[in-house]
């Protein structure tokens, strides 16, 4: 996709996507097979000088409260945007320092790092090819751990039984 394309896919999220869900602008970012849209959410008010871990949890269940009032709205944006254009749509939520990516598409881990680089603004050139990564993640599943009589692991060695 061309960098006016990217634009105009930022554009049609911006426009199709509620003002009041997140406190700036949705951040749009894509590869050749999903879109992934994160947008900020407003922090909880806590007392001042609540811990890390309070604040923590308290940005946790705002973005839990965001997915689950939302749902049914962004999954009617994402049927839109996959049928437009032909990727399937993921989304995340920031609040403060949480971060939180949810219905995001089911590909090896590998293969997903290389959307967090192609935000919408600066896409020019597809991405290098997952093909070694894809590879690697499915001769893994061929090996698995063996314990000895006491239950201590032993040498890991190729797996005869197919994975069930």
């Amino acid at each position: 996709m061309t960098t006016e394309g990217s634009e105009t896919v930022a554009a049609w999220f911006a426009g199709r996507l509620p003002d009041d869900w997140f406190t700036a602008p949705a951040d749009v970012r894509f590869d050749n097979e999903e879109i992934l849209i994160v947008g900020d959410l407003a922090a909880p008010q806590l007392e001042q000088g609540a811990t890390p871990a309070a604040v923590a949890e308290a940005e946790s269940a705002r973005i839990k409260r965001f997915r689950e009032d939302t749902r049914e709205h962004r999954m009617q944006v994402a049927d839109e945007a996959q049928q437009r254009y032909r990727r399937k749509v993921s989304w995340g939520a920031r609040c403060g320092g949480t971060t939180e990516l949810f219905t995001v598409a089911s590909v090896p881990v590998m293969t997903r790092l290389r959307i967090s680089s192609a935000r919408c603004s600066t896409r020019s050139s597809p991405p290098a090819s997952p093909a070694p990564a894809a590879k690697r993640w499915r001769g893994a599943s061929s090996w698995s751990a063996r314990t000895n009589a006491t239950g201590s692991p032993s040498s890991a060695k190729p797996s005869s039984r197919s994975n069930r």
